[in-house]
């Protein structure tokens, strides 16, 4: 397996066309005005601008081709990851876009998981091979992928009352736990990046961003019997040992002969690209949930950043608290639900109005477009902000498809 599980660079690909809003979608959206009026002044706000970048029709227009593969035309491979997959199909969830969402999974059956993916969790990156020839280049599945897409495939189910999803959510979860879940000495059962079968001690290897506490919830809900609500444990139990300045680390590692959590033997202590989502699940979790006070508390070094007039960078020593370099305007996308969950308005506005400047406006959008992981971060940090989809305490979705932008409302 590479050393990283994912690639953040751009993405290009060929356009999905969308079919125009119908009569019959407005006059719905129009019945629903006192949900919308409901909604946070900056929700309103930002949903009324339905900004280029941060609009699932405008996403699928750039990176996701015909046959359902989301494609990284600006990587050496051209490859696609199973991370990418499973974020479309999240997205095409939220935005009612059924078509979509069965051409995502398709593909990510086909191509990642040889045809059965009921049977066999899905390889993370597929693309051009050295002697020219297209395929799988690394076998080994991504957990938080698996995570994503047997959470995506569940409330599919449920919102679309679609049997087939559900079933086939259940037995990815199910692989996902026989294989990608182990108990630790000294911690208990915990989920690897990897299967167990590639991962092995003393020092285990974790990246705390593949642990959103809204899929554990709803798993855990799920399948009660499961390792889901011990694993959510100590997710929590993690970010606080992890985090001495506030800082959440790209990877961490469970040392088995000291009983405590480490730093991560091969990145570590770098908190980044991947650590910017761990503040980015923690600002989306519901209100009520016990974990959502002491996971914010423990990541507070992001809020004292900005606090002092500091940006987000794209680099920090989460040992040290010594940061280095600005991050891109994906990490203000992140911190949107994060800000937002501490009542931090002003903070709030400085993060809109970078996106805002960079992304430009639907009438002038900027003529360089954002790469895919930047663009991701922005769907979910904006699209949760807009109220076009919340969790609920168990981790339920919940979805508000009249109040998606024009151009996403299918009809």
């Amino acid at each position: 397996m590479t050393e990283s599980m994912h690639s953040h660079l751009p993405v290009g690909a060929a356009a999905v066309p969308v079919p125009p809003l119908g009569r019959r979608r407005l006059l719905a959206g129009l019945a629903l005005a006192p949900l919308a009026a409901a909604l946070p002044a900056v929700a309103q706000q930002a949903s009324t601008a339905c900004l280029p970048t941060t609009d699932w029709t405008s996403f699928a227009a750039r990176h996701l081709q015909a046959d359902g593969r989301i494609v990284d035309l600006d990587t050496k491979t051209q490859h696609s990851t199973s991370e990418g997959q499973s974020y479309g199909l999240f997205f095409a969830l939220v935005h009612n876009d059924r078509a979509a969402f069965a051409r995502v999974l398709d593909w990510t059956e086909k191509n990642l998981a040889a045809g059965n993916l009921a049977q066999r969790l899905p390889a993370w990156q597929w693309g051009r091979k050295p002697d020219g020839s297209w395929g799988v280049l690394d076998d080994n599945p991504a957990s938080d992928s698996d995570l994503w897409i047997a959470y995506s495939l569940l409330e599919a189910g449920r919102l679309w009352n679609e049997p087939r999803y559900r079933s086939l959510g259940r037995a990815v979860l199910a692989m996902a736990a026989r294989d990608e879940v182990v108990t630790l000495p000294g911690l208990g059962r915990m989920l690897l990046p990897w299967p167990a079968s590639i991962a092995k001690g003393p020092l285990w290897r974790l990246n705390p961003s593949y642990l959103p506490l809204q899929l554990l919830r709803r798993f855990e809900d799920l399948d009660p019997a499961g390792p889901w609500g011990e694993v959510a444990a100590n997710t929590v139990r993690m970010v606080a040992a992890v985090t001495p300045q506030g800082f959440a680390p790209d990877w961490c590692a469970w040392s088995t002969a000291d009983g405590a959590f480490a730093t991560d033997p091969e990145k570590g202590a770098v908190g980044s690209y991947d650590a910017i989502r761990v503040y980015l699940w923690a600002g989306m979790m519901h209100a009520s949930d016990p974990a959502r006070a002491p996971l914010l508390k423990a990541l507070y070094g992001p809020r004292r950043l900005l606090e002092q007039k500091q940006p987000m960078p794209e680099y920090v020593d989460t040992q040290t608290g010594v940061a280095r370099g600005t991050g891109p305007v994906g990490f203000s996308g992140a911190l949107l639900p994060y800000l937002k969950a501490q009542a931090l308005p002003k903070l709030l506005d400085i993060e809109l109005a970078r996106v805002r400047a960079r992304v430009g406006t639907p009438a002038q959008p900027a003529p360089q477009p954002l790469p895919y992981y930047e663009r991701m971060l922005l769907l979910f940090g904006q699209g949760w902000l807009d109220g076009r989809y919340a969790f609920t305490r168990n981790g339920q979705l919940q979805t508000h498809w009249r109040l998606l932008c024009p151009a996403t409302q299918l009809a």
